[in-house]
């Protein structure tokens, strides 16, 4: 709420979370005359982390709404000056910074592999520089989300899938989380918050905490299915599992929609419910299964009687992986000539591939093979997908001179890019959808553009 004495509404500004050498080295090309030459920025990654077998592009709409909130307002600009970050000539730069360049990448929901160019960020270096954290902060957390969930949600084959890992993660955090699991193949997410930005469908119904509220387990039942009705679904293991399931049927009836087990050895106790339901006759209650769920528990639940799962802690952090490692190199830019020159990195382990990029996906009677990747020097010659007919071009423009593409923004953004992602995921051989840790499904291919 806001009135006349408490002056305007600040708008929210994101240009702060980023690492304070974006910014003294933005100082120091603006006194040596470098922050105007055009330079072309890439976001990939040198490997998959985990040795996982392809990677899953999530974060691009939140970062692309990050990106308009990019910018230097008086608060911003007072803690720069105050902490001496740059100097007053900066400070003046930053007053009317807005990104005016183009940003090109992999769609939302695409899959990728060693050395795609994910990001490709185009501009002066001194409108470019500054969004090298952001761009890794969004990619990277959410990328490392979308990797473990695509493997979870294969895994899981037909079987609903739902995101419940909220506390175990920052508040914002579980947020963006719940919306890469959602793009990578989740159905639902108990957070909220995830519901209302972004558009997911919300489940949720009752924890421990409501039966140990209640005298008994059953007055516990009975107040949940008062409230929710009977396709609700009962928990049934805050004490004994069998006795739980024999009054959740007496409560609700053989019409029940659901129980949910968290806890024990579930292949055995999934098995026991089903039968103890069968012959009780509810024989359309479904079984959800929670506890500590990663890729690999699912699979092992394959072929047991379980009709849904909820997982927690290892979507929210990767499965391990929390991070999808990936970098930001600056891959070409202007000479004082103003003649393009492609530039890279050599260090050892950490070397980066120079020059624009165009990136295709070969495919052989609608199955993936190679990630083809046509590298040029200068940005006359770049290859289009008229030059690669039996691939598919994999970027698209989301920003032009400063102006963001809105299709990829909001729920609907997100719809997209979950369709875009369970679309093309069908291109993947077979091999790609093991869990095992192996060198990535499709070989990556650098092509030399004259």
């Amino acid at each position: 709420m806001n009135d006349a004495s408490s002056g305007p509404a600040r708008v929210p500004s994101t240009a702060l979370f980023t690492d304070r050498y974006e910014l003294t080295m933005l100082d120091a090309a603006l006194h040596d005359g470098s922050a105007r030459r055009r330079c072309v920025f890439e976001l990939f990654g040198r490997r998959l982390p985990g040795a996982r077998r392809f990677g899953v592009v999530a974060g691009t709409g939140r970062l692309l709404q990050q990106l308009q909130d990019f910018h230097f307002g008086e608060d911003e600009l007072r803690f720069l000056r105050d902490n001496k970050v740059v100097d007053a000539e900066t400070v003046r730069f930053l007053e009317d910074y807005r990104f005016t360049g183009t940003i090109t990448g992999y769609r939302e929901g695409e899959l990728y592999f060693p050395g795609s160019p994910v990001l490709t960020v185009e501009g002066s270096f001194a409108e470019a520089v500054v969004l090298e954290t952001i761009a890794l902060s969004v990619l990277n957390h959410d990328s490392a989300v979308a990797n473990a969930a695509a493997r979870m949600s294969i895994a899981a084959g037909d079987r609903p899938l739902a995101e419940m890992g909220s506390r175990r993660a920052s508040e914002h955090g579980a947020v963006a989380a719940a919306r890469a699991a959602y793009i990578a193949g989740f159905g639902a997410t108990s957070n909220l918050e995830a519901g209302r930005t972004w558009g997911i469908p919300t489940m949720g119904t009752a924890a421990h905490a409501w039966t140990l509220l209640h005298d008994t387990e059953e007055e516990a039942f009975r107040a949940q299915i008062a409230a929710l009705g009977g396709d609700t679904t009962l928990l049934v293991d805050t004490y004994d599992i069998r006795t739980g399931v024999e009054r959740a049927i007496r409560v609700a009836g053989t019409a029940l929609g659901g129980v949910r087990i968290d806890s024990g050895d579930l292949p055995t106790v999934a098995a026991e419910v089903r039968a103890q339901l069968d012959a009780l006759g509810a024989t359309t209650t479904r079984i959800t299964v929670t506890s500590d769920l990663d890729e690999f528990a699912i699979a092992a639940l394959a072929a047991s009687p379980v009709d849904a799962y909820g997982v927690g802690t290892s979507v929210v952090t990767g499965s391990g992986t929390p991070t999808a490692g990936m970098v930001f190199k600056l891959v070409a830019r202007q000479d004082a000539a103003g003649s393009w020159v492609s530039v890279a990195k050599a260090s050892t382990d950490k070397a980066s591939k120079g020059g624009r990029k165009a990136a295709f996906r070969t495919l052989e009677r609608g199955v993936a093979t190679s990630e083809l990747i046509a590298v040029a020097d200068g940005f006359e010659s770049m290859p289009t997908a008229a030059d690669h007919p039996q691939a598919r071009a994999l970027q698209v423009t989301l920003v032009d001179a400063g102006e963001t593409d809105a299709a990829h923004l909001g729920p609907a953004g997100v719809t997209a890019a979950r369709e875009h992602h369970l679309r093309v995921r069908e291109e993947l051989p077979v091999r790609a959808l093991a869990l095992s840790r192996s060198e990535p499904a499709l070989p990556t291919r650098f092509v030399d553009v004259a």
